[in-house]
């Protein structure tokens, strides 16, 4: 398959229409992706527009970045907490959301140009989100998210590509760095009279900063759309991508802080992705009233070589729809969407990262679907009052065909209500108050927890849904050189879904319902500009996520997450020369287990981020990691309980060096 997805990607590529105009560098000659900002323009008067915690990452945001992971495009939006594991693997959590899930994702619905990649039952691999092709991301936290039709506790991220008017002609990008690092990106764009396409192809390999951490990859992405009449516009989408990657495992503590470098080697442990992505999102527009409607497809293939070798190919289809009315001081939004998807689940003995014996087959079906609304009314032009809510239903399904384990299904649904205000007492300042339900469902990783043999487990009727009620309250705007955005929330949950790492190795993981727990903290940007060559920005994260009068583990606090973060950035010059010392500071580091009897430690990483233009379009970068080397522990699988001896721990980034240069032409 790998063979054809590169033929696939190649014939897109070269098949571009002729009908392409000159490439347009832009107005300040400086090399990105795109060179006009009507698409992230309309996205941040969007989310200027909600009652509550939103924002807008833009491409010059992280532009100067060595794009490994999404943690680099999104280090400096509030309230996101983003930590490396290993290559393209983070822990990916908003307001504590899949808090302690140490593998794929869960409570944030994943989207790119407007799609979900979750996959139907609600899960997903946010390495098939590849950041280096984006225009800008949209994040929305929280019951914030319902415009994306997202009821779970995190919210939703969307990343856009660009399209051909905002990025036309050929841009071209090459990484080069520390562990072999190559990494390279070319783009073509155009437009004549009602279309425009954009296509674009990159590729990188490197071998880790740790042992048995190898990665490479390729992949495609591209647009094409048409204005069909004044009214009607339509635009296809597809993505391609054939994804490598080794798995160095996690380490006990004393190996993480002394000899980070170190790696598994034991059964070549990989976790590797084909997948083709296909989309049509079609608008009719009539001006106070606007309609998208789409349908997609999402085609997966996972090897996956752990404690055994799991197979799985899956295929989701889906539809959506959304209409948006705004006329004077009354405005609604009514939506809908639906996941349906198929998966043949096999698992094999490991021999050495290659199938063995079969041990386990499967016929998994899911279905994720909801139905929401929003109504915005402004009794004066100051103040807006928002009332919606999502209904969502959904099902898991597992047929065993080879396995003593048991067949079995299981339904859900949950309606959640969301209530907000928004207040502009005046321009550029905003104060906001929500209220908000959320519901997250089982994936198959939770109602069917045990999969290889023996034991094998039946239906797991007991994990039940999650749901929880968020307050929050916030502040944003712009106020001569500060600008800042800042919320407040507490949630409180019942039947959060946790996950532990156990001590029997067929077990990958296992989830339980808490009874009580709460999510309390704050999410804090602030940047100051006294000139047009000096920035400081930097974004702070409290989190005080804990049991409520649990009967195993009380009022503990729950691990993974530390109590502050602090990420601090400093720039200095202009596009045509400028350099930002950064800093991220954990001054106590998180707890290990649910138990509260290991916290790892606190760190403070240093780096440096910097580009010149040598002439117009034409953009050298720089970006180094960890100036100190600092050995610390960055992220952790929860146990009950740990010791000295818990295999849990991921050492932070290593010292990395990565440069390289931004063309168009």
């Amino acid at each position: 398959m790998r063979t054809s997805l590169l033929a696939i990607a190649a014939t897109l590529l070269m098949a571009t229409p002729a009908w392409a105009d000159d490439a347009d560098e832009g107005g300040d000659g400086r090399a990105i992706i795109v060179v006009g900002h009507l698409a992230t323009d309309e996205a941040e008067a969007q989310a200027s527009a909600t009652a509550g915690g939103t924002d807008v990452v833009r491409y010059e945001d992280f532009a100067d970045k060595s794009l490994v992971s999404l943690r680099d495009t999104l280090a400096f939006s509030p309230g996101i907490y983003t930590q490396p594991r290993y290559g393209q693997e983070v822990r990916l959590s908003i307001r504590g959301s899949g808090l302690s899930r140490g593998f794929h994702m869960r409570g944030i619905t994943l989207l790119q140009d407007g799609v979900p990649i979750n996959l139907a039952d609600d899960n997903g691999d946010f390495q098939e989100l590849e950041p280096i092709f984006f225009d800008h991301l949209e994040v929305y936290r929280g019951g914030n998210a319902l415009r994306f039709g997202s009821g779970t506790l995190g919210g939703a991220i969307n990343g856009v590509t660009p399209n051909g008017k905002d990025a036309p002609g050929l841009f071209a990008r090459g990484d080069a760095g520390s562990f072999n690092l190559f990494r390279g990106l070319l783009t073509y764009g155009g437009s004549s009279g009602p279309g425009d396409y954009w296509l674009g192809l990159s590729a990188d390999t490197t071998d880790g900063d740790r042992q048995h951490a190898k990665r490479h990859s390729i992949r495609f992405n591209g647009n094409v759309g048409l204005a069909v009449s004044d009214v009607v516009s339509t635009r296809f989408y597809a993505s391609v991508n054939a994804i490598r990657q080794q798995l160095p495992g996690a380490l006990t503590a004393a190996v993480a802080l002394s000899a980070p470098q170190t790696g598994s080697f034991a059964g070549d442990q990989q976790r590797n992705i084909n997948s083709i992505r296909l989309q049509n999102r079609t608008r009719f527009d009539w001006g106070q009233t606007r309609l998208d409607v789409g349908i997609f497809l999402n085609d997966k293939d996972l090897y996956h070589p752990i404690f055994q070798v799991i197979d799985q190919k899956s295929t989701d289809v889906g539809g959506f729809a959304r209409l948006d009315h705004e006329a004077g001081p009354l405005a609604f939004t009514l939506g809908g969407e639906i996941r349906q998807g198929t998966t043949r689940s096999r698992q094999y003995v490991n021999v050495n990262g290659e199938r063995g014996a079969l041990t386990f087959d499967a016929d998994l079906t899911a279905r994720t679907a909801n139905v929401y609304g929003e109504v915005r009314v402004k009794p004066i032009d100051s103040l807006t009052l928002i009332a919606g809510a999502i209904y969502a239903d959904g099902f898991r399904k597992r047929t065993v065909l080879l396995s003593t384990g048991k067949s079995g299904r299981i339904a859900f649904d949950e309606l959640s209500p969301k209530f907000g205000i928004l207040f502009e007492p005046v321009a550029n300042i905003q104060l906001f108050a929500n209220y908000s339900r959320s519901a997250e469902f089982p994936g198959f990783g939770e109602v069917f927890q045990t999969i290889g043999t023996p034991p094998v487990s039946a239906l797991v009727d007991s994990i039940a849904p999650q749901t929880a009620w968020t307050a929050e309250i916030g502040t944003r705007g712009k106020l001569g050189m500060l600008q800042w955005d800042v919320a407040a929330y507490r949630a409180t949950l019942d039947d959060e879904m946790l996950q532990y790492s156990p001590n029997n190795v067929t077990i990958p993981a296992a989830t339980f319902n808490a009874e009580r727990t709460r999510h309390s903290g704050i999410e804090a940007a602030f940047t100051v500009t006294p000139a047009n060559w000096l920035r400081f920005r930097q974004i702070w994260q409290y989190a005080d996520f804990r049991f409520v009068r649990d009967s195993q583990f009380g009022n503990n606090r729950l691990p993974v997450i530390p109590r502050n973060m602090l990420r601090s950035e400093i720039r200095i010059g202009t596009d045509a020369l400028h350099a930002a010392p950064n800093v991220e500071w954990v001054p106590q580091g998180a707890w290990a287990d649910y138990a509260n009897t290991v916290r790892t430690p606190g760190y403070a990483l240093i780096g440096l981020t910097a580009g010149a233009s040598l002439r117009s379009g034409i953009d050298l970068f720089l970006d180094v990691r960890n100036i100190g080397d600092k050995k610390a522990i960055g992220d952790v699988s929860a146990v009950l309980a740990a010791n000295a001896a818990s295999a849990i721990y991921y050492p932070v980034e290593r010292r990395a060096v990565y440069g390289g240069v931004r063309a168009r032409f």
